[in-house]
């Protein structure tokens, strides 16, 4: 987990990783809200074309 350091040359974290969990954590929970607001769209359109 040293991909910023490698890829910046810094070590913002000090080496420990830490920046890089958040940054992933970060970016799972985007994808995730966004799975879930697709499926959420999804799911009420259907609702409206099943009600006469």
């Amino acid at each position: 987990m040293d991909w910023i350091e490698e890829l910046f040359g810094i070590a913002p974290d000090a080496g420990s990783g830490t920046l890089e969990a958040l940054i992933l954590g970060a970016v799972v929970a985007v994808i995730l809200g966004a799975i879930f607001a697709v499926r959420t769209r999804s799911t009420r359109a259907s609702e409206k074309r099943r009600q006469p």
